[in-house]
């Protein structure tokens, strides 16, 4: 069978299936079983297969709600492939955002060194190193799979120097000052009930927290209040945006703002702790 009747019949599989791309996505899995990027695959899209039992093996996965991400182990982030594990959240676009925020407190208020609170598969941490040849970055994980995941995506990109992989509850092991700390934690309630590619595969510790989503956002602005730190930049729940601006509020925190994902949904917030 050749490479593009292949892809014809992993489409089909994947359509009726019910995956809103089967072509890209068959694209995608004959790419990652061949390895053979997806220009070529065009090129070349007459040649014969040797077999085509490994790749129908992957068209089955991705049947089964299996996130493609981890059957490649690829996502993209910031319009780079970063390599990405079973066990690690996957990275979103709209992360995208946060990393923007961060990026702004960085350029305006010229700082030298970050904290990343949940480094996962190391994206951001990664992508703030690239922005910034001058930012030395401290990232913490409690999930030893994600300090292996981030180690590999902080070493592909050449940045192993600057950031500095701790494993360690939020910033228990970080004794020197902190001028900013950036964290996706998680922050849907444990009742809610995902998308079976989400609730099935991906690590539950990274989605779900207590207090109805809240209590990993509210214990960071608390650990950035305790140790003083100047900024601090979140991703969060669209709909949680009254309840952390009470708690902030009921903190004293000296100046906060939130702001909308691509979708136009409250995404996350940004605070000045202190000056």
């Amino acid at each position: 069978m050749t490479i593009r009747d292949a892809i014809s019949l992993g489409r089909e599989r994947l359509s009726n299936a019910g995956i809103e791309r089967p072509l890209l996505e068959a694209e995608l899995l004959m790419s990652h079983y061949i390895k053979m990027d997806r220009v070529s695959l065009i090129l070349y899209d007459n040649r014969d297969l040797d077999s085509i039992e490994g790749y129908i093996s992957l068209i089955y996965r991705r049947c089964e709600s299996e996130p493609i991400e981890y059957i490649t182990n690829r996502a993209g982030f910031y319009g780079r492939d970063f390599i990405v594990y079973e066990g690690v959240l996957i990275p979103r676009p709209e992360t995208e955002i946060l990393v923007d925020k961060v990026a702004e407190i960085i350029k305006n208020h010229n700082i030298s060194s970050i904290v990343e609170v949940g480094v996962g598969s190391g994206v951001v941490s990664t992508t703030l190193a690239l922005i910034f040849p001058h930012l030395q970055i401290i990232a913490t994980d409690i999930s030893d799979s994600a300090i292996k995941n981030a180690k590999a995506n902080i070493e592909k990109f050449g940045v192993e120097d600057r950031v500095v992989l701790k494993r360690c509850s939020m910033v228990d092991c970080i004794d020197d000052k902190i001028e900013l700390i950036v964290s996706n934690p998680p922050y849907i309630s444990p009742d809610v009930t995902l998308d079976r590619c989400v609730q099935d595969y991906e690590p539950h510790t990274a989605l779900f927290a207590e207090d109805n989503g809240y209590s990993m956002l509210k214990e960071l602005i608390d650990t950035a209040i305790d140790r003083e730190v100047r900024f601090l930049a979140c991703e969060m729940g669209y709909d949680q945006k009254d309840v952390m601006s009470r708690y902030m509020d009921s903190r004293g925190v000296l100046e906060y703002s939130f702001y909308k994902d691509y979708a136009g949904l409250d995404r996350g917030f940004v605070a000045r702790i202190f000056k």
